[in-house]
Protein backbone atom coordinates (compact mmCIF):
# COMPACT_ATOMS: atom_id res chain seq x y z
CA UNK A 1 0.00 0.00 0.00
CA UNK A 2 1.34 3.50 -0.73
CA UNK A 3 0.67 6.96 -1.01
CA UNK A 4 -0.42 6.74 -4.56
CA UNK A 5 -2.82 4.07 -3.17
CA UNK A 6 -4.28 6.85 -0.96
CA UNK A 7 -4.28 9.06 -3.60
CA UNK A 8 -6.83 7.02 -5.91
CA UNK A 9 -8.94 5.99 -3.05
CA UNK A 10 -9.39 9.78 -2.31
CA UNK A 11 -10.35 10.47 -6.01
CA UNK A 12 -12.63 7.83 -6.25
CA UNK A 13 -14.58 9.17 -3.21
CA UNK A 14 -14.53 12.62 -5.07
CA UNK A 15 -16.01 11.05 -8.25
CA UNK A 16 -18.50 9.48 -6.34
CA UNK A 17 -19.56 12.27 -4.41
CA UNK A 18 -19.55 14.39 -7.71
CA UNK A 19 -22.23 11.93 -8.95
CA UNK A 20 -23.93 11.62 -5.81
CA UNK A 21 -24.30 15.29 -5.74
CA UNK A 22 -25.35 15.47 -9.34
CA UNK A 23 -28.34 12.86 -8.61
CA UNK A 24 -29.03 14.58 -5.31
CA UNK A 25 -29.53 18.00 -7.40
CA UNK A 26 -31.47 16.39 -9.62
CA UNK A 27 -34.33 15.18 -7.49
CA UNK A 28 -34.21 17.83 -5.86
CA UNK A 29 -34.66 20.15 -9.38
CA UNK A 30 -37.87 17.59 -9.69
CA UNK A 31 -39.26 17.59 -6.23
CA UNK A 32 -42.64 19.20 -7.76
CA UNK A 33 -42.28 17.71 -11.13
CA UNK A 34 -45.41 15.61 -11.70
CA UNK A 35 -44.97 12.12 -12.58
CA UNK A 36 -41.19 12.32 -11.81
CA UNK A 37 -39.34 9.19 -9.81
CA UNK A 38 -36.59 9.66 -7.73
CA UNK A 39 -33.32 8.32 -8.56
CA UNK A 40 -31.19 6.40 -6.35
CA UNK A 41 -26.88 6.31 -6.84
CA UNK A 42 -26.13 2.79 -5.22
CA UNK A 43 -22.40 2.80 -4.27
CA UNK A 44 -20.26 -0.24 -3.80
CA UNK A 45 -16.49 -0.40 -2.27
CA UNK A 46 -14.03 -1.01 -5.29
CA UNK A 47 -12.14 -4.67 -4.52
CA UNK A 48 -8.39 -4.05 -3.45
CA UNK A 49 -5.46 -5.79 -5.91
CA UNK A 50 -4.80 -9.18 -5.20
CA UNK A 51 -1.13 -8.25 -4.00
CA UNK A 52 -2.11 -5.84 -1.28
CA UNK A 53 -1.31 -7.79 1.86
CA UNK A 54 -3.79 -6.26 4.21
CA UNK A 55 -6.95 -5.90 1.08
CA UNK A 56 -7.94 -2.50 2.21
CA UNK A 57 -9.74 -2.19 -1.13
CA UNK A 58 -9.37 0.36 -3.88
CA UNK A 59 -12.12 3.15 -2.84
CA UNK A 60 -15.63 3.62 -3.94
CA UNK A 61 -17.88 3.56 -7.16
CA UNK A 62 -21.37 4.23 -8.55
CA UNK A 63 -22.54 0.70 -9.53
CA UNK A 64 -25.97 1.86 -11.23
CA UNK A 65 -28.16 4.87 -11.06
CA UNK A 66 -31.60 3.95 -11.36
CA UNK A 67 -35.44 4.79 -10.83
CA UNK A 68 -36.87 4.24 -7.27
CA UNK A 69 -40.06 2.44 -8.16
CA UNK A 70 -42.42 -0.11 -6.76
CA UNK A 71 -43.49 -2.16 -9.88
CA UNK A 72 -46.36 -3.67 -8.40
CA UNK A 73 -47.46 -0.58 -6.41
CA UNK A 74 -47.12 1.11 -10.50
CA UNK A 75 -49.85 -1.02 -11.57
CA UNK A 76 -52.20 -1.57 -8.99
CA UNK A 77 -52.25 2.38 -9.87
CA UNK A 78 -52.87 2.51 -12.55
CA UNK A 79 -55.84 -0.18 -12.12
CA UNK A 80 -56.70 2.33 -9.65
CA UNK A 81 -56.88 5.16 -11.58
CA UNK A 82 -59.10 3.22 -14.32
CA UNK A 83 -61.38 2.50 -12.06
CA UNK A 84 -61.74 6.24 -10.15
CA UNK A 85 -62.25 8.03 -13.87
CA UNK A 86 -64.83 4.75 -14.78
CA UNK A 87 -66.76 5.42 -11.98
CA UNK A 88 -66.36 9.18 -11.94
CA UNK A 89 -67.46 8.99 -15.54
CA UNK A 90 -70.34 7.68 -15.07
CA UNK A 91 -71.83 9.20 -11.87
CA UNK A 92 -71.41 12.53 -14.37
CA UNK A 93 -73.89 10.62 -17.05
CA UNK A 94 -76.04 10.07 -14.32
CA UNK A 95 -76.17 13.44 -12.33
CA UNK A 96 -77.16 14.73 -15.84
CA UNK A 97 -79.71 12.17 -16.93
CA UNK A 98 -81.20 13.04 -13.09
CA UNK A 99 -81.36 16.85 -13.68
CA UNK A 100 -82.86 16.43 -17.07
CA UNK A 101 -85.55 14.25 -15.94
CA UNK A 102 -86.22 16.37 -13.23
CA UNK A 103 -88.14 14.39 -10.91
CA UNK A 104 -89.54 15.34 -7.75
CA UNK A 105 -90.42 19.11 -8.96
CA UNK A 106 -93.23 20.43 -10.56
CA UNK A 107 -92.22 20.06 -13.64
CA UNK A 108 -91.79 16.60 -14.36
CA UNK A 109 -93.63 13.62 -16.17
CA UNK A 110 -94.89 12.29 -13.23
CA UNK A 111 -96.72 16.00 -12.75
CA UNK A 112 -97.67 16.26 -16.33
CA UNK A 113 -99.52 12.84 -16.22
CA UNK A 114 -101.00 13.74 -13.04
CA UNK A 115 -102.31 16.58 -14.61
CA UNK A 116 -103.36 14.96 -17.91
CA UNK A 117 -105.48 12.01 -16.08
CA UNK A 118 -106.74 14.84 -13.61
CA UNK A 119 -107.95 16.84 -16.71
CA UNK A 120 -110.31 14.04 -17.87
CA UNK A 121 -111.43 13.76 -14.24
CA UNK A 122 -112.30 17.58 -13.73
CA UNK A 123 -113.88 17.29 -17.53
CA UNK A 124 -116.34 15.04 -16.07
CA UNK A 125 -118.28 17.59 -14.19
CA UNK A 126 -116.90 20.70 -16.26
CA UNK A 127 -118.75 22.24 -18.80
CA UNK A 128 -116.74 23.12 -22.05
CA UNK A 129 -114.13 21.18 -21.21
CA UNK A 130 -112.72 19.78 -24.53
CA UNK A 131 -110.30 22.31 -25.06
CA UNK A 132 -108.53 21.65 -21.54
CA UNK A 133 -108.53 18.09 -22.36
CA UNK A 134 -106.77 18.56 -25.84
CA UNK A 135 -104.51 21.39 -24.70
CA UNK A 136 -103.13 19.40 -21.77
CA UNK A 137 -102.77 16.31 -23.87
CA UNK A 138 -100.51 18.84 -26.13
CA UNK A 139 -98.11 19.99 -22.88
CA UNK A 140 -97.83 15.92 -22.35
CA UNK A 141 -96.54 15.18 -25.62
CA UNK A 142 -94.11 18.14 -25.67
CA UNK A 143 -92.89 17.40 -22.18
CA UNK A 144 -92.44 13.71 -23.52
CA UNK A 145 -91.05 14.57 -26.90
CA UNK A 146 -88.50 17.21 -24.78
CA UNK A 147 -87.26 14.52 -22.35
CA UNK A 148 -86.91 12.07 -25.16
CA UNK A 149 -84.83 14.72 -27.39
CA UNK A 150 -82.68 15.72 -24.21
CA UNK A 151 -81.79 12.23 -24.04
CA UNK A 152 -81.01 11.90 -27.32
CA UNK A 153 -78.83 14.94 -27.14
CA UNK A 154 -77.09 13.34 -23.88
CA UNK A 155 -76.61 10.03 -25.82
CA UNK A 156 -75.14 11.62 -29.01
CA UNK A 157 -72.80 13.54 -26.58
CA UNK A 158 -71.23 10.48 -24.94
CA UNK A 159 -70.74 9.37 -28.67
CA UNK A 160 -68.92 12.11 -29.19
CA UNK A 161 -66.71 11.64 -25.85
CA UNK A 162 -65.89 7.74 -26.76
CA UNK A 163 -64.82 8.93 -30.53
CA UNK A 164 -62.58 11.80 -29.30
CA UNK A 165 -61.23 9.63 -25.62
CA UNK A 166 -60.65 7.03 -28.46
CA UNK A 167 -59.12 9.15 -30.90
CA UNK A 168 -56.59 10.12 -27.26
CA UNK A 169 -56.39 6.52 -26.15
CA UNK A 170 -55.11 5.64 -30.04
CA UNK A 171 -52.37 8.29 -30.02
CA UNK A 172 -51.24 7.64 -26.42
CA UNK A 173 -50.93 3.96 -27.64
CA UNK A 174 -48.80 5.04 -30.94
CA UNK A 175 -46.46 7.20 -28.45
CA UNK A 176 -45.88 4.62 -25.94
CA UNK A 177 -44.30 2.45 -28.71
CA UNK A 178 -42.50 4.88 -29.78
CA UNK A 179 -40.50 5.43 -26.72
CA UNK A 180 -40.37 1.75 -26.38
CA UNK A 181 -38.31 2.35 -29.70
CA UNK A 182 -36.06 5.06 -28.51
CA UNK A 183 -35.10 4.03 -24.92
CA UNK A 184 -34.06 0.47 -26.28
CA UNK A 185 -31.99 2.29 -28.85
CA UNK A 186 -30.54 5.19 -25.93
CA UNK A 187 -30.38 2.38 -23.20
CA UNK A 188 -28.59 -0.71 -25.26
CA UNK A 189 -28.28 -2.43 -22.07
CA UNK A 190 -26.48 0.00 -20.45
CA UNK A 191 -27.77 2.83 -17.58
CA UNK A 192 -31.67 3.17 -17.89
CA UNK A 193 -33.08 6.72 -19.38
CA UNK A 194 -35.08 7.53 -16.41
CA UNK A 195 -36.19 10.87 -18.00
CA UNK A 196 -37.93 8.44 -21.18
CA UNK A 197 -39.14 5.76 -18.63
CA UNK A 198 -40.77 8.73 -16.69
CA UNK A 199 -42.27 9.64 -19.28
CA UNK A 200 -43.57 6.51 -20.59
CA UNK A 201 -45.07 5.92 -16.92
CA UNK A 202 -46.69 9.46 -17.81
CA UNK A 203 -48.24 8.58 -20.81
CA UNK A 204 -49.31 4.87 -19.08
CA UNK A 205 -51.14 6.89 -16.71
CA UNK A 206 -53.35 8.83 -19.16
CA UNK A 207 -54.14 5.86 -20.99
CA UNK A 208 -55.32 3.95 -17.33
CA UNK A 209 -57.68 6.60 -17.32
CA UNK A 210 -59.21 5.85 -20.35
CA UNK A 211 -59.35 2.47 -20.19
CA UNK A 212 -58.20 -0.24 -17.93
CA UNK A 213 -54.76 -2.02 -19.24
CA UNK A 214 -52.04 -3.94 -17.93
CA UNK A 215 -48.34 -3.31 -18.21
CA UNK A 216 -45.60 -5.70 -18.96
CA UNK A 217 -41.85 -4.62 -18.88
CA UNK A 218 -39.66 -6.60 -21.32
CA UNK A 219 -35.66 -7.44 -21.01
CA UNK A 220 -34.97 -4.61 -23.68
CA UNK A 221 -36.95 -2.56 -21.42
CA UNK A 222 -40.29 -1.81 -23.72
CA UNK A 223 -43.58 -1.71 -22.04
CA UNK A 224 -45.88 -4.14 -23.58
CA UNK A 225 -49.61 -3.28 -23.35
CA UNK A 226 -52.54 -5.06 -22.57
CA UNK A 227 -56.27 -4.52 -23.00
CA UNK A 228 -57.80 -7.59 -21.30
CA UNK A 229 -55.83 -10.14 -22.68
CA UNK A 230 -55.26 -8.46 -26.00
CA UNK A 231 -52.01 -6.89 -26.96
CA UNK A 232 -51.98 -3.58 -27.88
CA UNK A 233 -48.49 -2.66 -28.05
CA UNK A 234 -45.85 -5.06 -28.62
CA UNK A 235 -42.08 -3.21 -28.92
CA UNK A 236 -42.16 -0.70 -31.06
CA UNK A 237 -45.37 -1.79 -32.54
CA UNK A 238 -49.00 -0.46 -31.79
CA UNK A 239 -52.17 -2.29 -33.29
CA UNK A 240 -54.07 1.16 -32.56
CA UNK A 241 -57.68 0.84 -31.51
CA UNK A 242 -61.10 2.41 -33.16
CA UNK A 243 -64.69 2.33 -32.60
CA UNK A 244 -66.72 0.07 -34.51
CA UNK A 245 -70.88 0.62 -34.33
CA UNK A 246 -73.36 -1.81 -35.84
CA UNK A 247 -76.68 -1.39 -35.96
CA UNK A 248 -78.78 -4.24 -34.43
CA UNK A 249 -82.52 -4.24 -34.80
CA UNK A 250 -83.39 -0.73 -33.49
CA UNK A 251 -80.13 -0.34 -31.36
CA UNK A 252 -77.08 0.65 -32.41
CA UNK A 253 -74.12 -1.55 -30.37
CA UNK A 254 -70.81 0.32 -29.85
CA UNK A 255 -67.32 -1.40 -28.97
CA UNK A 256 -63.86 -0.50 -28.64
CA UNK A 257 -61.84 -2.44 -31.49
CA UNK A 258 -58.38 -3.15 -32.69
CA UNK A 259 -57.09 -1.14 -35.50
CA UNK A 260 -55.37 -3.24 -37.36
CA UNK A 261 -57.68 -6.80 -37.34
CA UNK A 262 -60.88 -5.20 -35.89
CA UNK A 263 -60.96 -7.56 -32.47
CA UNK A 264 -63.45 -6.59 -30.36
CA UNK A 265 -61.51 -5.91 -26.53
CA UNK A 266 -62.98 -5.26 -23.30
CA UNK A 267 -63.38 -1.55 -21.76
CA UNK A 268 -65.51 -1.51 -18.92
CA UNK A 269 -63.25 0.61 -16.60
CA UNK A 270 -61.54 3.84 -17.27
CA UNK A 271 -63.02 6.72 -18.90
CA UNK A 272 -64.35 4.84 -21.83
CA UNK A 273 -65.63 1.88 -20.01
CA UNK A 274 -67.65 4.40 -17.96
CA UNK A 275 -69.58 6.28 -20.81
CA UNK A 276 -70.30 2.62 -22.60
CA UNK A 277 -71.87 1.59 -19.74
CA UNK A 278 -73.58 4.57 -19.21
CA UNK A 279 -74.42 4.65 -22.45
CA UNK A 280 -75.68 1.35 -23.19
CA UNK A 281 -77.16 1.31 -19.53
CA UNK A 282 -79.15 4.59 -18.16
CA UNK A 283 -79.50 6.33 -21.03
CA UNK A 284 -80.75 3.51 -23.99
CA UNK A 285 -82.59 2.34 -20.70
CA UNK A 286 -84.33 5.73 -19.77
CA UNK A 287 -84.75 5.92 -23.59
CA UNK A 288 -86.51 1.94 -23.85
CA UNK A 289 -88.40 2.70 -21.09
CA UNK A 290 -90.12 6.36 -21.99
CA UNK A 291 -90.83 4.90 -25.45
CA UNK A 292 -92.74 2.11 -23.69
CA UNK A 293 -94.69 4.02 -22.02
CA UNK A 294 -95.43 6.80 -24.34
CA UNK A 295 -96.37 3.80 -26.95
CA UNK A 296 -98.76 2.39 -23.94
CA UNK A 297 -100.31 6.19 -22.80
CA UNK A 298 -101.00 6.22 -26.81
CA UNK A 299 -102.55 2.88 -27.11
CA UNK A 300 -104.92 2.82 -24.09
CA UNK A 301 -105.87 6.27 -24.65
CA UNK A 302 -106.70 5.43 -27.76
CA UNK A 303 -108.73 2.32 -27.42
CA UNK A 304 -111.10 4.17 -24.61
CA UNK A 305 -111.41 7.09 -27.07
CA UNK A 306 -112.30 5.03 -30.31
CA UNK A 307 -115.28 4.37 -28.35
CA UNK A 308 -116.63 7.33 -27.36
CA UNK A 309 -119.09 9.72 -28.59
CA UNK A 310 -120.45 12.71 -28.03
CA UNK A 311 -124.64 14.00 -27.83
CA UNK A 312 -123.80 14.56 -31.94
CA UNK A 313 -122.88 11.09 -33.54
CA UNK A 314 -120.01 10.87 -36.16
CA UNK A 315 -120.25 11.72 -39.73
CA UNK A 316 -117.00 10.57 -40.51
CA UNK A 317 -113.91 9.19 -39.16
CA UNK A 318 -110.54 9.27 -40.70
CA UNK A 319 -107.57 6.83 -39.75
CA UNK A 320 -104.22 7.89 -38.61
CA UNK A 321 -102.59 4.36 -39.59
CA UNK A 322 -100.81 4.33 -43.26
CA UNK A 323 -101.39 0.74 -44.28
CA UNK A 324 -99.43 -0.04 -48.01
CA UNK A 325 -101.85 -1.50 -50.77
CA UNK A 326 -99.97 -4.43 -50.56
CA UNK A 327 -100.27 -4.91 -46.53
CA UNK A 328 -103.99 -3.63 -46.60
CA UNK A 329 -105.27 -7.00 -47.18
CA UNK A 330 -102.40 -9.34 -45.13
CA UNK A 331 -103.83 -10.32 -42.07
CA UNK A 332 -103.66 -7.34 -39.19
CA UNK A 333 -101.08 -10.11 -36.89
CA UNK A 334 -99.21 -11.25 -39.98
CA UNK A 335 -95.33 -10.94 -39.16
CA UNK A 336 -94.95 -9.84 -43.09
CA UNK A 337 -97.36 -6.66 -42.41
CA UNK A 338 -94.69 -4.08 -41.74
CA UNK A 339 -97.28 -1.37 -41.31
CA UNK A 340 -98.35 -3.50 -38.50
CA UNK A 341 -95.51 -5.71 -37.46
CA UNK A 342 -93.70 -2.66 -36.61
CA UNK A 343 -96.05 -1.12 -34.11
CA UNK A 344 -94.90 -1.50 -30.24
CA UNK A 345 -99.11 -2.47 -29.57
CA UNK A 346 -100.90 -4.71 -31.43
CA UNK A 347 -104.78 -5.50 -32.20
CA UNK A 348 -106.17 -8.58 -30.79
CA UNK A 349 -108.84 -11.58 -31.21
CA UNK A 350 -111.87 -10.23 -30.78
CA UNK A 351 -114.53 -7.25 -32.37
CA UNK A 352 -115.82 -3.85 -32.16
CA UNK A 353 -119.77 -2.91 -32.27
CA UNK A 354 -120.61 0.11 -35.23
CA UNK A 355 -123.57 2.04 -34.23
CA UNK A 356 -125.77 3.48 -36.92
CA UNK A 357 -128.31 5.91 -36.25
CA UNK A 358 -131.02 7.14 -39.11
CA UNK A 359 -131.62 10.54 -38.46
CA UNK A 360 -134.85 10.60 -40.74
CA UNK A 361 -136.70 7.74 -39.00
CA UNK A 362 -135.03 7.87 -35.54
CA UNK A 363 -133.81 4.60 -35.90
CA UNK A 364 -131.01 2.87 -34.91
CA UNK A 365 -128.55 -0.27 -35.50
CA UNK A 366 -125.95 -2.10 -33.87
CA UNK A 367 -123.18 -4.35 -35.94
CA UNK A 368 -121.06 -6.56 -35.05
CA UNK A 369 -117.32 -6.03 -36.56
CA UNK A 370 -115.56 -9.40 -36.08
CA UNK A 371 -112.00 -9.40 -35.84
CA UNK A 372 -110.20 -12.95 -36.11
CA UNK A 373 -106.86 -13.18 -34.77
CA UNK A 374 -106.52 -16.09 -33.02
CA UNK A 375 -103.39 -17.33 -35.02
CA UNK A 376 -105.40 -20.39 -36.16
CA UNK A 377 -107.40 -22.02 -39.28
CA UNK A 378 -110.90 -23.40 -39.78
CA UNK A 379 -109.37 -26.77 -38.78
CA UNK A 380 -107.40 -25.25 -35.46
CA UNK A 381 -103.65 -25.22 -37.49
CA UNK A 382 -101.43 -22.72 -36.13
CA UNK A 383 -101.71 -19.95 -39.39
CA UNK A 384 -102.82 -16.78 -39.40
CA UNK A 385 -104.17 -17.16 -43.14
CA UNK A 386 -107.75 -16.56 -43.07
CA UNK A 387 -107.03 -13.52 -39.97
CA UNK A 388 -108.71 -10.13 -40.48
CA UNK A 389 -106.59 -7.70 -42.59
CA UNK A 390 -107.17 -4.16 -42.77
CA UNK A 391 -109.13 -4.87 -45.75
CA UNK A 392 -111.50 -6.97 -44.05
CA UNK A 393 -112.30 -4.31 -41.56
CA UNK A 394 -113.18 -1.68 -44.93
CA UNK A 395 -115.37 -4.51 -46.54
CA UNK A 396 -117.52 -5.18 -43.36
CA UNK A 397 -118.00 -1.41 -42.48
CA UNK A 398 -118.66 -0.36 -45.92
CA UNK A 399 -121.08 -2.96 -45.88
CA UNK A 400 -123.35 -1.62 -43.37
CA UNK A 401 -126.15 0.95 -44.75
CA UNK A 402 -125.16 4.47 -44.79
CA UNK A 403 -121.92 3.99 -44.48
CA UNK A 404 -119.19 4.09 -47.01
CA UNK A 405 -115.67 2.88 -46.22
CA UNK A 406 -112.30 3.31 -48.14
CA UNK A 407 -108.67 3.59 -47.97
CA UNK A 408 -107.37 7.11 -48.92
CA UNK A 409 -104.44 7.46 -51.13
CA UNK A 410 -102.02 7.42 -48.21
CA UNK A 411 -103.56 3.92 -47.21
CA UNK A 412 -105.86 5.41 -43.92
CA UNK A 413 -109.25 4.12 -43.78
CA UNK A 414 -111.69 6.61 -44.31
CA UNK A 415 -115.16 6.53 -43.06
CA UNK A 416 -118.06 8.40 -44.01
CA UNK A 417 -122.07 8.42 -43.37
CA UNK A 418 -124.47 8.87 -45.98
CA UNK A 419 -127.05 11.71 -45.96
CA UNK A 420 -129.25 11.47 -42.70
CA UNK A 421 -127.05 9.07 -41.23
CA UNK A 422 -124.74 9.26 -38.54
CA UNK A 423 -122.61 6.28 -36.79
CA UNK A 424 -120.54 5.55 -33.48
CA UNK A 425 -118.23 2.74 -32.18
CA UNK A 426 -118.38 0.87 -29.10
CA UNK A 427 -116.74 -2.18 -27.41
CA UNK A 428 -113.65 -2.81 -29.18
CA UNK A 429 -112.73 -5.94 -27.66
CA UNK A 430 -110.07 -6.04 -30.15
CA UNK A 431 -108.45 -2.52 -29.95
CA UNK A 432 -108.18 -3.04 -33.93
CA UNK A 433 -109.70 0.62 -33.97
CA UNK A 434 -106.87 2.04 -31.80
CA UNK A 435 -104.17 0.81 -34.14
CA UNK A 436 -105.75 1.89 -36.89
CA UNK A 437 -106.15 5.00 -35.50
CA UNK A 438 -109.91 5.41 -36.06
CA UNK A 439 -111.79 8.30 -33.75
CA UNK A 440 -108.38 8.30 -31.65
CA UNK A 441 -106.91 11.02 -29.12
CA UNK A 442 -103.82 10.43 -29.79
CA UNK A 443 -101.13 9.70 -32.97
CA UNK A 444 -97.74 8.15 -33.10
CA UNK A 445 -95.83 5.12 -32.09
CA UNK A 446 -93.41 6.31 -29.25
CA UNK A 447 -91.94 8.98 -27.05
CA UNK A 448 -90.11 10.54 -30.46
CA UNK A 449 -93.81 11.04 -32.51
CA UNK A 450 -96.40 11.16 -29.90
CA UNK A 451 -99.07 14.01 -30.42
CA UNK A 452 -102.47 14.75 -30.58
CA UNK A 453 -104.13 14.60 -33.63
CA UNK A 454 -104.33 17.44 -35.39
CA UNK A 455 -107.94 16.81 -36.52
CA UNK A 456 -108.69 15.91 -33.13
CA UNK A 457 -112.74 15.62 -31.45
CA UNK A 458 -112.80 15.15 -27.92
CA UNK A 459 -114.89 12.13 -27.11
CA UNK A 460 -116.22 12.76 -23.50
CA UNK A 461 -119.37 10.20 -23.50
CA UNK A 462 -120.11 6.74 -24.46
CA UNK A 463 -122.85 4.01 -24.71
CA UNK A 464 -123.30 1.44 -22.32
CA UNK A 465 -123.92 -1.68 -23.00
CA UNK A 466 -127.80 -1.41 -22.38
CA UNK A 467 -127.57 1.30 -25.54
CA UNK A 468 -127.63 4.58 -22.97
CA UNK A 469 -126.07 7.58 -23.24
CA UNK A 470 -123.29 9.17 -20.77
CA UNK A 471 -122.38 12.37 -21.05
CA UNK A 472 -119.16 11.53 -19.01
CA UNK A 473 -118.79 7.79 -19.50
CA UNK A 474 -115.57 8.19 -21.41
CA UNK A 475 -114.12 11.01 -19.32
CA UNK A 476 -114.16 9.04 -16.17
CA UNK A 477 -112.74 5.81 -17.83
CA UNK A 478 -109.40 8.11 -19.12
CA UNK A 479 -109.41 10.07 -15.50
CA UNK A 480 -109.15 6.38 -14.27
CA UNK A 481 -106.51 4.99 -16.19
CA UNK A 482 -103.65 6.68 -14.98
CA UNK A 483 -103.25 4.14 -11.84
CA UNK A 484 -105.05 0.90 -13.76
CA UNK A 485 -102.38 -1.84 -14.34
CA UNK A 486 -101.78 -2.40 -17.88
CA UNK A 487 -100.80 -5.77 -19.41
CA UNK A 488 -97.69 -4.30 -21.53
CA UNK A 489 -95.82 -2.50 -18.27
CA UNK A 490 -95.80 -5.27 -16.20
CA UNK A 491 -98.71 -4.96 -14.46
CA UNK A 492 -98.08 -1.54 -13.72
CA UNK A 493 -99.94 1.79 -13.96
CA UNK A 494 -98.48 4.24 -16.51
CA UNK A 495 -97.90 6.55 -13.45
CA UNK A 496 -96.28 3.84 -11.46
CA UNK A 497 -94.03 2.15 -14.11
CA UNK A 498 -92.53 5.76 -15.23
CA UNK A 499 -92.11 6.28 -11.48
CA UNK A 500 -90.42 2.73 -10.56
CA UNK A 501 -87.93 4.07 -13.57
CA UNK A 502 -87.31 7.40 -12.36
CA UNK A 503 -86.40 6.12 -8.78
CA UNK A 504 -84.25 2.95 -10.47
CA UNK A 505 -82.30 6.54 -12.02
CA UNK A 506 -81.56 7.67 -8.39
CA UNK A 507 -80.74 4.33 -6.99
CA UNK A 508 -78.14 4.36 -9.74
CA UNK A 509 -76.78 7.69 -9.12
CA UNK A 510 -76.39 7.10 -5.46
CA UNK A 511 -74.52 3.84 -6.42
CA UNK A 512 -72.41 5.07 -8.86
CA UNK A 513 -71.79 8.02 -6.11
CA UNK A 514 -70.74 5.67 -3.74
CA UNK A 515 -68.15 3.38 -6.32
CA UNK A 516 -67.02 7.72 -7.39
CA UNK A 517 -66.11 8.37 -3.48
CA UNK A 518 -64.91 4.47 -2.76
CA UNK A 519 -62.62 4.76 -5.99
CA UNK A 520 -60.89 8.15 -5.61
CA UNK A 521 -60.13 6.97 -1.95
CA UNK A 522 -58.29 4.14 -3.43
CA UNK A 523 -56.48 6.11 -6.09
CA UNK A 524 -55.60 8.51 -3.75
CA UNK A 525 -54.17 5.84 -0.69
CA UNK A 526 -51.92 4.30 -3.69
CA UNK A 527 -50.82 7.41 -4.89
CA UNK A 528 -49.35 8.59 -1.23
CA UNK A 529 -47.92 5.13 -1.41
CA UNK A 530 -46.24 5.61 -4.46
CA UNK A 531 -44.85 8.77 -3.10
CA UNK A 532 -43.45 7.47 -0.01
CA UNK A 533 -40.93 5.13 -2.35
CA UNK A 534 -40.68 7.04 -5.53
CA UNK A 535 -41.58 11.26 -4.22
CA UNK A 536 -38.90 13.28 -3.25
CA UNK A 537 -38.22 14.41 -0.16
CA UNK A 538 -36.70 17.19 0.58
CA UNK A 539 -35.48 16.38 4.10
CA UNK A 540 -34.23 13.40 2.80
CA UNK A 541 -32.13 15.09 0.00
CA UNK A 542 -30.72 17.98 1.88
CA UNK A 543 -28.88 14.62 3.77
CA UNK A 544 -28.23 13.04 1.19
CA UNK A 545 -26.77 16.55 -0.05
CA UNK A 546 -24.48 17.13 3.43
CA UNK A 547 -23.11 13.91 3.47
CA UNK A 548 -21.57 14.26 -0.21
CA UNK A 549 -20.41 16.96 1.17
CA UNK A 550 -18.73 15.45 3.87
CA UNK A 551 -17.67 12.76 1.86
CA UNK A 552 -16.13 15.18 -0.91
CA UNK A 553 -14.57 17.16 1.95
CA UNK A 554 -13.26 14.17 3.72
CA UNK A 555 -11.68 13.15 0.06
CA UNK A 556 -10.01 16.44 -0.61
CA UNK A 557 -7.93 16.73 2.94
CA UNK A 558 -6.77 12.96 2.54
CA UNK A 559 -5.44 14.20 -0.73
CA UNK A 560 -3.86 17.13 0.84
CA UNK A 561 -2.42 15.05 3.64
CA UNK A 562 -1.03 12.73 1.13
CA UNK A 563 0.78 15.57 -0.40
CA UNK A 564 2.03 16.64 2.63
CA UNK A 565 3.48 13.69 3.24
CA UNK A 566 5.03 13.62 -0.45
CA UNK A 567 6.34 16.79 -0.20
CA UNK A 568 7.87 15.77 3.17
CA UNK A 569 9.75 12.57 1.47
CA UNK A 570 10.60 14.58 -1.87
CA UNK A 571 12.48 16.92 0.94
CA UNK A 572 14.70 14.30 2.54
CA UNK A 573 15.97 13.17 -0.77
Amino acid sequence: MSLLSALYIANSALTTAQIGLQVTSQNLANAATPGYTRQVALMSAIRGRSNDPFMIGSGVGISEVRRQIDTALQSRLWNANSAEFGNAQQLNVYNQLEALLNEGTDFDLSSELSSFFNSWSEATTLLDSSATVANQGRALSSYIQNIRRGLVDQREQIENQIDSQTTQANALFSEIAQINATISSSENGQAQSSPLRDRRDQIVTELAQLMEITAVETNQGGLDIFVGSTPIVQGNFSRGVQIDRRTIGDTVSVTVNTADNNDTLTVTTGSIGGLLNSRDGAIDQTISKLDDIAASLIFEVNKIHSTGINEEWLTTAMGSLQISTANQSLPLNDPANNNLADLPYAPTNGGFFVNIQNDNTGTSDQIWVPVDLDGLDTLGAASVADDTSAEDIRAAIDAIPGLNASFDPSGRLEINANTGFTFSFSEDSSGALATLGVNTYFEGTNAANIAVRDDLTVMLGRLAPDGSFSANGNALLLGELGTQSIDTLNGQSIEQFWRIQTQDVAVMTSSARTRADSAFLVRQSLDSQRASVSGVSIDEESINLLTYQRQYQGAAQVITAAQEMFDTLLSLV
